[in-house]
């Protein structure tokens, strides 16, 4: 009986525990967080917060101020009573409430899909984790909602029952037949398939009781039918620019013949529709082109002869198999960015999707295959965050992407600690990571193009070509590249065996991308003709040092060529004031790392060192200052606010800082000079005379000024203020000068004198005229040369405090008039006496 009693109660404790704690869950949790209302402004806001240990995390609204205790825990079934009373004791502290963590659940509820092929779209989720991650960034409420994609193609079936919901016409067209129906042409063969195939993958709509779904199944899709005739630069062309203010995405399975032996790409019109995409379309956030990078593997093609997958306007992707092997079919290159599923060997599944003729297939294969799933992905990262650039999408991709189970022999770290590989580029796409790291991402700065001539000489290329150059990125420059994204190798190759040669480039940092490998098919001596080779394998690098191209002759023949142009050109950004070329500072690196996110991306360092580009430093470069950033983790419904030591940006009028405000300067560009902590453009500076007392430069109205450093504080007053006295001294010089004269003339006509001396010009003393000095005029007032009080000048000058030698530089007859002069005034003083 007692045994029975004891686990009675035992029960009822557990009972009674799982309800508390449930109503607890239901309630939420004590934070280590307090909203306070104080009167007297931030500063007592901000003295309060230091008195009690508290983290001061800024103004709310009005005199509603953050705090955050350091001792108390995160999270808490009942608050703290003590720092609660300790706070209310201070007499400006109006209220102050412990903050508790509230459940909050979104209202768009996220149900798995009931089509009946979804089961059978393995790579959008499957139970082993191999997968593209599709649900989890479906589950976080993104679907592509908002987002337009069209497919260049031979067209797409509009009237699809799985396609028809989200059929957006005003992104489709019929470039072949021009006209606005994009629907396919019919044959007995369905040879124009391809299209709604890739469009299906994309946006498919869900819960339709069709087929299966898309990766952006809320995405709004259309079709460009341009496959379908005769493919000029015209058409394509017409097809890349098609509604760019409309269209987010436009996705393409198609290139030059994958036959390896062809080199080809975009001509002049297509190659001004991308640029014209990537700067004016989306509103200048850049149009996105995803392309599939090809299907010439059996032919041992590469990429990178193919110039619309080889561009850096376009985010190239290539296939993996279920089972993360690499397929027959596809190219390896340097110019990949990341991968996602298609088909493989007999026994792995391929893709599922819209077929024509209203039906359904399982059985989509190849890289055009594998570009529409990207371009879903894409459409999710950019409903998370519609005002991503063309390239923060390819940062995203580059830093999300992942090798996971990916199978090949070719992995190789880079020089900023990432795994990249030709036939897989950065790895796996994950949709999941894309949205999360697209909701927060800040938009990279502008993209800088740093041009080097490499060669000064051709050079014959028999077997082996090496040849190494340190360059510095354009340092100093506006061009300066600090980081790199995209790197062109612009080659002019004569050779008498174009496939027997393999070509690499090498980066400062080790990083080695295959430009070209051999091309058993390509018996071509043409050679390359101003080809530019591009690598994304050096992403984030500092381009700064030895560069080495390699050419080699694999086949060990006799063949022979010249190279006569290598110029290399680095894409990325950087900053354009700062001189970076003596590079103190050590390269960001994960060795010192303290912390890394979901991502392997490290957001913490270890004491002593920076975070900078995703890495650590010992020391910022010029342009930055270490100093506190504010670090927000995401662990599902608490968010955790930390402050990191980081290199922050100098304030842009500032050349290198001790910190990130305007008046933390500790030099400045060369246009500006350092008063106290402040950089102040020439025109603003007073300047000092080389010897002697201070003389002003004062602004007239025709003077250029800075309108950001006239409205800066008391600054305008205190400019006021010194020009005053001389402004004063001027106008009294002027009036007397003025009496002087009238009294002058009259005494002059009335001594019958005024005819042989007053009309005689008079030179006054003047200082050097080609604008090194000031020129100084009297008359009946100012000259226009005082009155602008504009300074010229190249250097300091040297007239400034040194009369004597401007007075040195009369001649005799500017002496002869001096001494006429010096009669008139002995005549006025004679005449002013009596």
């Amino acid at each position: 009986m007692e045994v029975r009693w004891v686990l009675l109660q035992l029960g009822t404790s557990l009972l009674l525990l799982s309800a508390v704690a449930q109503s607890a869950e239901s309630q939420g949790f004590y934070t280590n967080s307090w909203a306070v209302h104080i009167h007297g402004g931030e500063e007592e806001a901000q003295c309060i917060a230091r008195k009690h240990n508290f983290i001061y995390h800024g103004n709310v609204f009005g005199d509603y101020y953050h705090f955050q205790h350091r001792r108390v825990v995160k999270r808490s079934l009942s608050g703290h009573r003590g720092v609660h009373v300790r706070l209310h004791s201070e007499p400006q502290v109006v209220w102050a409430e412990q903050q508790v963590a509230k459940r909050r659940r979104k209202r768009d509820i996220y149900s798995e899909p009931t089509d009946p092929k979804f089961p059978q779209q393995w790579y959008l989720y499957n139970i082993n984790r191999r997968d593209l991650h599709v649900k989890e960034a479906w589950a976080q409420g993104f679907t592509g909602r908002g987002v337009v994609i069209t497919i260049l193609d031979d067209g797409i079936e509009k009237d699809h029952p799985d396609l028809a919901q989200n059929y957006d016409p005003d992104a489709s067209y019929d470039v072949n037949d021009r006209d606005p129906d994009p629907q396919p042409r019919y044959t007995q063969l369905n040879d124009n398939r391809h299209g709604t195939r890739c469009a299906g993958e994309v946006a498919a709509a869900a819960n339709n009781g069709v087929c299966g779904v898309g990766v952006a199944y809320n995405a709004r899709i259309g079709g460009v039918r341009m496959l379908d005739g005769e493919v000029t630069d015209v058409v394509e062309a017409q097809s890349l620019s098609l509604n760019s203010q409309h269209i987010h995405i436009y996705s393409a399975s198609w290139g030059p013949e994958d036959d390896g032996k062809t080199v080809d790409g975009p001509a002049k019109l297509a190659k001004e529709a991308f640029l014209q995409g990537v700067t004016e379309g989306r509103g200048g956030l850049g149009s996105i082109f995803v392309w599939a990078s090809g299907n010439g593997g059996r032919e041992k093609d590469s990429c990178n002869c193919d110039g619309y997958t080889n561009s850096i306007y376009t985010l190239s992707i290539s296939s993996t198999t279920q089972y993360g092997n690499v397929p027959w079919y596809s190219e390896a290159c340097s110019s990949t960015l990341a991968t996602t599923y298609s088909s493989g060997n007999l026994n792995e599944k391929q893709i599922v999707t819209t077929d024509l003729r209203k039906k359904c297939t399982d059985s989509h294969t190849g890289t055009s295959a594998s570009a529409p799933l990207a371009a879903g992905i894409i459409a999710l990262a950019l409903e998370a965050n519609m005002n991503l650039t063309w390239r923060d999408m390819q940062h995203l991709v580059v830093r999300t992407a992942h090798p996971a189970h990916l199978i090949t022999s070719d992995w190789r770290t880079n020089g900023v600690g990432r795994l990249v590989s030709h036939s897989y580029g950065y790895g796996l796409l994950d949709a999941s990571a894309m949205v999360a790291l697209a909701r927060n991402w800040s938009s990279v700065g502008p993209q800088h193009k740093c041009v080097i001539d490499m060669l000064t000489e051709p050079r014959e290329v028999r077997n082996q070509l090496l040849f190494s150059k340190s360059v510095e990125a354009c340092s100093g420059q506006l061009d300066f590249v600090s980081s790199l994204e995209h790197v062109q190798a612009r080659l002019t190759l004569s050779y008498s065996h174009r496939g027997n040669l393999a070509i690499h480039l090498i980066s400062p940092l080790g990083t080695r991308s295959t430009l070209l490998a051999p091309r058993p098919q390509d018996n071509s001596a043409e050679g390359f003709n101003d080809w530019a080779f591009m690598t994304t394998h050096a992403w984030d690098e500092d381009p700064r040092g030895e560069w080495t191209l390699e050419i080699e002759n694999v086949a060990g023949l006799n063949d022979y060529g010249v190279l006569s142009q290598f110029t290399l050109i680095l894409y990325g950004t950087g900053s354009s004031s700062a001189d970076l070329s003596a590079s103190d500072f050590s390269r960001p690196s994960n060795n010192s790392c303290k912390t890394f996110d979901a991502q392997q991306i490290c957001i913490e360092c270890s004491a002593g060192s920076s975070l900078y580009l995703q890495g650590c430093v010992k020391a910022c470069p010029p342009g930055f200052t270490s100093g506190l950033q504010l670090l927000n983790l995401s662990l599902e419904n608490w968010v955790e606010q930390s402050s990191v030591q980081a290199c922050l940006p100098c304030h842009p009028a500032c050349l290198t800082c001790s910190g990130p405000g305007e008046a933390e300067c500790l030099s400045c560009p060369s246009h500006s000079h350092l008063v106290a902590t402040s950089c102040l453009r020439q025109n603003q500076v007073q300047r000092k005379s080389p010897a002697g007392p201070t003389q002003n430069v004062q602004r007239g109205d025709g003077s250029d000024s800075d309108p950001d450093l006239d409205s800066d504080g008391p600054s305008p007053q205190k400019g006021l203020s010194s020009h005053l006295p001389v402004l004063v001294a001027v106008l009294s010089c002027a009036f007397i000068l003025a009496t002087f004269a009238a009294v002058f003339v009259l005494l002059q006509l009335h001594s019958g004198a005024a005819n042989a001396s007053f009309y005689r010009r008079t030179k006054l003393p003047v200082t050097d005229s080609s604008g090194r000095g000031m020129r100084v005029a009297f008359g009946f007032g100012l000259s226009r040369d005082w009155t602008s009080s504009r300074v010229a000048y190249r250097g300091i000058p040297t007239v400034w405090g040194d009369e004597d030698t401007a007075g040195g530089m009369n001649s005799e007859s500017d002496s002869e008039e001096l001494d006429c002069h010096s009669e008139k005034t002995a005549f006025i003083r004679t005449q002013s006496a009596l």
